[in-house]
């Protein structure tokens, strides 16, 4: 039994979990309560990280593992999953287009703890453009590369810019970024209804 630090609305918790559900894993998952906060430490999230962030993972031989990265490779060894190929090109496009995702959720999160986390009287909004500037990067390149994507979630890669697109969608309505990215609403669409998606999809 694995024992993880949870919180419905971190993107990055979803990234494990659809990891765990499209490896067959979610069973063997026992969600612990936490109430991680950017300036707020939770300490019982720090007994399995320093850093008292979400995910944070014990294994059952009370092995500790963080971040989202890191739990995610172990649970596909742990299951002798496919979703990190092994070697060669495929490799290194999948862990690319993983750090592509994790990039868009930096800076999706960084905006939105600049109005949630920070007093009004000291929020920027040249950060929040900033941050945002980044966003639309990434969205431009998915839509590059949406159209060679597979439909299921099947590669880490795909996994995570599909966890990146519905913290969007959670988070940042107004941006509608479908209008302007149509290949990759399309992709993400069906890619969403997906069970190791839906199951994972965040609530507040």
């Amino acid at each position: 039994m694995f024992r993880l630090y949870f919180a419905s609305t971190s993107p990055y918790v979803r990234k494990v979990m659809a990891t765990a559900h499209a490896l067959g894993l979610t069973e063997q998952i026992e969600k612990l309560d936490s109430a991680a906060h950017p300036v707020n430490r939770d300490e019982r999230i720090a007994g399995f990280n320093p850093l008292a962030k979400v995910p944070a993972l014990q294994t059952a031989d009370g092995l500790t593992l963080y971040d989202s990265r890191v739990i995610c490779e172990y649970l596909n060894a742990y299951a002798g999953g496919a979703l990190f190929p092994s070697s060669g090109q495929a490799r290194w496009t999948s862990l690319t287009r993983q750090a592509l995702g994790d990039g868009l959720l930096d800076a999706a999160l960084l905006a939105r703890y600049e109005t949630t986390a920070r007093p009004a009287d000291k929020q920027w909004d040249v950060w929040i453009s900033a941050q945002l500037s980044k966003v639309d990067a990434a969205l431009a390149e998915i839509e590059k590369q949406a159209a060679g994507f597979s439909r299921t979630p099947d590669d880490i890669g795909l996994i995570t810019l599909g966890c990146g697109l519905g913290y969007l969608d959670f988070r940042f309505p107004d941006l509608s970024w479908r209008a302007r990215y149509p290949a990759a609403g399309a992709w993400f669409d069906t890619f969403d209804q997906h069970p190791a998606m839906l199951t994972t999809r965040p609530f507040a």
